[in-house]
């Protein structure tokens, strides 16, 4: 039973040991095979470079010879086990067979290390004065020289050898495309977000609400308050851009493939993001919070200002008009410069280095109030809100990826157009709790 079991584990080794120089099994496989060394792709061609792979072919057809008898003593060795006995002769056989396979493996672990000595020192390149010196038409120019014969023309079509200066080493394929700028885009998460299955909103804003409350002595009337309504529509946007690209890539290249989804998944999000500050409610464009009516002026002058930190003055007054109108304010939207130059006042005044932290997530806060650096937010402008309360965003569709070759000439030219669209509305429920201007009034 026992010489079974040794047999049973030969085999098992000898399978591991063929997989390894299979250049399509994969590497963890390959390293199983106890005593053995693993093979892989690279490996092969340092044996090449070496000149090795004539001297592999040969060992191979040995292992098969090894494996071919293995096969035959190891049904011998069940039936003499059926008999009662492993005979001598037997296990002398498949102990010979086990010190070739030993010997196969230093013979296979020596032009493994001599393959890779090659790779590590590939043939010296010749400059083109070497190749020239030494070729035929050359030693046949100084025959002629010799001789004192008339040289006539010759040249050398001198190749480029293409080498690897970079440490000998050979360069790696990156997998995926190296993409460009993707602005991070923060608004819609912002906003109160509603699924919709509509291709409007219809809702009743409040205009106007004039509070006569009042105390009412027993007998008298009750005061009158007046409240003016106006009806607001905002219909369900389509916000879409495609591309062409070829059937080969469409079919050969997902990564590529992949890359251009994102890509025009993000061109959607973003011009959503534009759109939701800066939409001028003209079909087909989002009622952003600049449009007018759907913010409230801040109001206030240079000479309302002061003369130290003016635009932080400022924010700080728009934050007390919305926490006035009980609308607390939870955002300060501006662009990015802007907020470098607000940012750079802080730091350089006492008084300012005092304002401004961090929150847990590395988001800047002003006046406890997150700041929202966007190029959403035209330069010079700045936009505090109270999201919470000022609008609702409504999804009728996520972003959704089409590919068709059915579009225009795209049968006949092959090529594959990839539509990404999205279908969404913003509606400003109440324009007081958004106010918005100049960050530098006159």
């Amino acid at each position: 039973m026992k010489i079974c079991k040794i047999i049973a584990a030969f085999f098992a080794v000898l399978g591991l040991f063929v997989l390894a120089f299979n250049v399509e099994a994969a590497p963890a496989v390959s390293g199983m095979a106890a005593g053995l060394p693993a093979m892989d792709p690279s490996s092969l061609i340092g044996l090449a470079l070496a000149g090795t792979v004539g001297d592999m072919d040969a060992i191979m057809k040995a292992l098969d010879g090894i494996e071919s008898k293995m096969a035959k003593f190891a049904e011998k060795a069940e039936l003499e086990e059926k008999a009662g006995t492993i005979s001598t002769e037997t296990k002398n056989a498949i102990a010979a067979l086990g010190d070739k396979q030993k010997e196969l493996a230093d013979e296979i672990l020596q032009l493994k290390q001599k393959g890779a000595a090659g790779a590590e020192n590939p043939p010296e390149a010749k400059t083109p004065g070497e190749l020239f010196v030494k070729s035929e038409d050359y030693k046949h120019v100084q025959a002629k020289m010799a001789s004192n014969t008339r040289l006539g023309f010759m040249g050398l079509d001198v190749k480029n050898t293409i080498t690897n200066t970079v440490g000998n080493t050979y360069s790696d394929r990156r997998d995926g495309v190296v993409g460009g700028a993707f602005r991070p885009l923060l608004l819609e998460s912002l906003l109160a977000t509603l699924p919709t299955s509509s291709n409007a909103i219809d809702y009743v804003r409040e205009n106007v609400f004039t509070n006569s409350a009042a105390e009412v002595a027993e007998g008298s009337d009750s005061a009158e308050s007046a409240i003016t309504f106006t009806a607001v529509q905002e219909p369900v946007c389509n916000i879409a851009h495609w591309v062409k690209i070829s059937r080969q890539l469409a079919a050969d290249n997902a990564a590529l493939a992949a890359y251009i989804n994102t890509r025009l998944i993000y061109g959607v999000n973003l011009k959503v993001e534009n759109q939701i500050i800066a939409g001028n409610g003209t079909a087909p464009n989002l009622s952003g919070f600049t449009k007018s009516g759907n913010y409230t002026a801040h109001g206030y002058a240079d000479a309302n200002l002061g003369t130290v930190l003016k635009k932080l003055v400022l924010i700080r007054k728009i934050i007390g008009d919305l926490d006035a109108a009980s609308f607390p304010a939870d955002a300060i939207l501006l662009n990015h410069t802007d907020w470098a130059q607000i940012e750079i006042d802080l730091f350089t005044t006492a008084a300012g280095q005092a304002l401004f932290t961090v929150d847990a997530g590395g988001n800047p806060i002003l006046f406890g109030r997150r700041v929202v650096p966007t190029a959403a937010v035209t330069a010079d402008n700045v936009l505090v809100a109270s999201l919470a309360n000022a609008a609702t965003f409504y999804n009728r569709e996520d972003v959704t990826i089409e590919m068709s070759d059915s579009d225009d000439d795209n049968f006949t030219k092959r090529l594959v157009t990839v539509l990404a669209s999205r279908r969404c509305a913003l509606a400003v429920d109440r324009p007081a709790a958004v106010r918005y201007g100049d960050i530098t009034p006159a």
